[in-house]
């Protein structure tokens, strides 16, 4: 009997980033997942890298927990791929832009780059 691989969540997952909901978004991660983080505080050559929902959860929770809009803009999803831009807006007019690509394994999240520039 073969199984069908389940598919990502792509509405689930935008909805959440852009109602700020850390926990559902968490779910969208395998156990073992990894993101690895550059920015101007994480420059290529030292990323940010969290292993595991554990160092995952942290890092969602306050990205989430801040108060600023998210706008999910041109996802694209392929066979075990997803790529997507998340613009970001603080409320004193900082504007944040993220690119992101993942890999994903059986619905879930197994391994993500992001890169995030914004206002200085």
């Amino acid at each position: 009997m073969t199984t069908t691989p389940l598919a990502f969540d792509l509405t689930g997952f935008t909805r959440a980033t852009e109602e700020r909901d850390s926990r559902f978004l968490i779910d969208q991660y395998a156990e073992d997942a990894e993101i690895r983080v550059v920015d101007r505080t994480h420059p290529p050559r030292s990323p940010l890298v969290l292993r595991g929902k554990a160092e995952i959860r942290p890092w969602l929770e306050d990205t989430y927990s801040r108060d600023m809009t998210h706008r999910v803009v041109d996802p694209v999803v392929g066979a075990g791929l997803i790529a997507l831009t998340v613009e970001c807006r603080y409320p004193d007019g900082i504007n944040v832009h993220c690119a992101c690509t993942a890999e994903v394994r059986d619905g879930l999240i197994t391994r993500q780059s992001v890169v995030q520039v914004w206002d200085e």
